[in-house]
């Protein structure tokens, strides 16, 4: 059967009764045969358009003042978001994003706009994934299919001192949801520093059933020398004090191999961005700027970690010291868990305010 909710090439020529839908700014609601109706006198682009009029390119772009939370969505009925494209201003941890399912009042979705796309340390670097591209010149773009029932409510909060300008497309379908499909989730941290052998946590507290689809980090190392040594752990469904999913090696879980570095010349780091894992960011090798920093993903899409009653994944960071030993180290590291389960969502840990999540 056509799986309208997330079509691939194959089924692409099948026929579906399925309704494609579009919220932007030309298009608050998404309805039919509402797009570009803005008038010239109350448009973010009223006076470049003044002298075409209306259906011209009247309201492209939305003004989010300091300390308010813009309705970027709200969708009454069944269906699923298949597209998020979005360019934003301002620093991308000022701004978080929200995804509300079926009229919870908690989020499903809590994160700061950069690093929901892969992009931590507020500067450009292109991504090439399936589940997530980065473009030039700051294009974001979400395809994780995420259904929903009765509402799906999207919302961006300025915490920033200045107004922030948001340009952004949502497309999305309305069909019937099968009773098997469950509901996107995304879950920011920031630990600066990590404690002294402490171990990072990704994600904890997960309530229900469902799989776990993608981690995105953005580390930033405070000790020279080689900083993934670390295992990624998977405690699942009554797991305690041991993980049933254990990795070898931070560089391992993210799809690469001996430090990421250059097979041929071991003298630097080598970037890449494959449509499932990627090690996209390499920062700071500028006068004034001391602390390496690093961006990568992986998505569980053929992979995905299914649990059934609850799940944490865990990080440890370890480099190196003298005598061949474990070094436990105290870096700067923040992370986005992607995954889906059944609802209601667990409450989320309380996000820390701007100047704790601040890039500097």
């Amino acid at each position: 059967m056509y799986d309208y909710l997330s079509p691939n090439l194959g089924s692409l020529s099948f026929l579906s009764d399925a309704k494609s839908r579009s919220i932007s700014p030309e298009n608050f609601t998404g309805e039919k045969g509402k797009g570009g109706m803005c008038d010239p006198d109350k448009g973010s682009a009223g006076y470049a358009a003044r002298e075409l009029g209306k259906g011209w390119k009247v309201n492209p772009f939305v003004v989010i003042k300091p300390n308010e939370t813009f309705e970027i969505a709200n969708i009454n009925g069944s269906g699923a978001i298949q597209h998020i494209w979005m360019t934003p201003t301002g620093k991308w941890r000022n701004t978080i994003i929200r995804f509300y399912w079926d009229g919870q009042e908690q989020p499903s979705v809590e994160c700061p706009v950069g690093d929901f796309f892969c992009s931590g340390w507020q500067s450009y670097n292109q991504i090439s994934s399936l589940a997530v591209c980065v473009n030039p010149g700051s294009a974001f773009n979400c395809y994780w299919n995420m259904p929903f029932r009765k509402n799906c409510k999207i919302t961006l909060e300025n915490r920033d001192n200045e107004n922030v300008t948001y340009y952004y497309q949502i497309d999305y379908t309305l069909a019937s949801v099968p009773e098997n499909c469950a509901y996107f989730h995304a879950q920011f941290r920031r630990t600066n520093p990590l404690p002294y052998k402490s171990v990072y946590t990704i994600l904890d507290g997960v309530k229900g059933k469902g799989q776990y689809v993608g981690t995105y980090m953005a580390w930033g190392v405070n000790n020279n020398g080689w900083w993934g040594e670390g295992e990624i752990k998977y405690f699942m469904d009554g797991d305690i004090e041991y993980p049933t999913i254990c990795g070898t090696g931070t560089e391992d879980y993210f799809c690469g191999s001996y430090n990421f570095e250059n097979p041929e010349t071991k003298d630097r780091y080598m970037s890449f961005s494959t449509p499932y894992t990627g090690f996209h960011e390499i920062k700071n090798d500028n006068f004034y700027k001391c602390q390496k920093r690093f961006g990568m993903y992986r998505f569980h899409i053929p992979d995905p970690v299914r649990f059934e009653n609850e799940i944490k994944v865990t990080i440890q960071a370890l480099g190196w010291r003298e005598g061949g030993r474990y070094l436990p180290l105290q870096d700067d590291i923040a992370s986005v868990a992607y995954w889906y389960q059944t609802l209601p969502t667990a409450a989320f840990p309380l996000l820390q305010d701007k100047d704790y999540l601040e890039v500097i």
